[in-house]
């Protein structure tokens, strides 16, 4: 709990600093890294754990603000995608540099190689038990945990 205070209040200051909350930041990684930089509303609100109202306020605050748009979803008339816009791309690239900044000052740069691969493993270990649905709709992405 330390450990995870710890860094969150670090990153939502950076965050900050670009008219991002935590969650949005979330939300436009996810997508940037997803296929075709879009999810179904559904498997977004599984990858962040968030319900699917949490999504739609989210994402009806995102695409207000010019980072996100919804597309219908061709095959099935019931979902939409969120999809992350140019301006969405250009504010992630913004803000991403910082971020990965604190990543490492605070928390990469604290552990040897080896441990830091352990470490890693073991989060995505407990991360797919607690959250099964935390890589949804992202088949062939990479999965920085």
């Amino acid at each position: 709990m330390e450990v995870h205070a710890g860094l969150t209040s670090r990153f939502a200051t950076q965050f900050d600093e670009h008219g991002l909350s935590p969650v949005e930041f979330e939300v436009l990684m996810r997508l940037a890294r997803s296929p075709e930089r879009r999810l179904r509303m559904s498997d977004l609100a599984a990858q962040t754990s968030l319900s699917t109202s949490g999504v739609t306020r989210v994402v009806d605050r995102m695409e207000r603000d010019g980072l996100l748009c919804r597309h219908a979803c061709p095959s099935d008339r019931r979902s939409l995608y969120a999809v992350v816009t140019p301006a969405g791309i250009t504010r992630l690239e913004e803000t991403l540099p910082g971020h990965l900044a604190l990543i490492e000052r605070w928390f990469t740069s604290q552990l040897d190689p080896k441990s830091l691969r352990g470490l890693l493993g073991a989060l995505r270990d407990v991360r797919d038990a607690v959250n099964p649905g935390a890589t949804a709709g992202s088949t062939g992405v990479s999965d920085p945990a």
